[in-house]
């Protein structure tokens, strides 16, 4: 997965050569482009990563504590 770092590195890469050149105002147009197919490869940024996974631990959590219920109820039942 391409960090944020090295967004940031290639956004100002392409930047920097085109800074004093016609082509300069075609920066947001670039910037679009590369957000669009950064998009297309579905990735997410840190913070919903860290959202979901929460999630998945609060939802594991739970499904060990419904597993240790119907096992207690199993024994039980038997």
């Amino acid at each position: 997965m391409i960090n944020r770092e090295k967004i940031q590195e290639i956004s100002d890469k392409i930047r920097e050569i085109i800074k004093n050149s016609p082509i300069e105002d075609m920066e947001n147009n670039i910037n679009a482009l590369l957000r669009s197919m950064f998009t297309k490869l579905d990735l997410i940024n840190r913070e919903e990563f860290d959202i979901q996974t929460e999630v998945l631990k609060k939802t594991r959590l739970k499904l060990e504590a419904l597993e240790a219920k119907l096992k207690a109820l199993e024994t039980k039942h038997k």
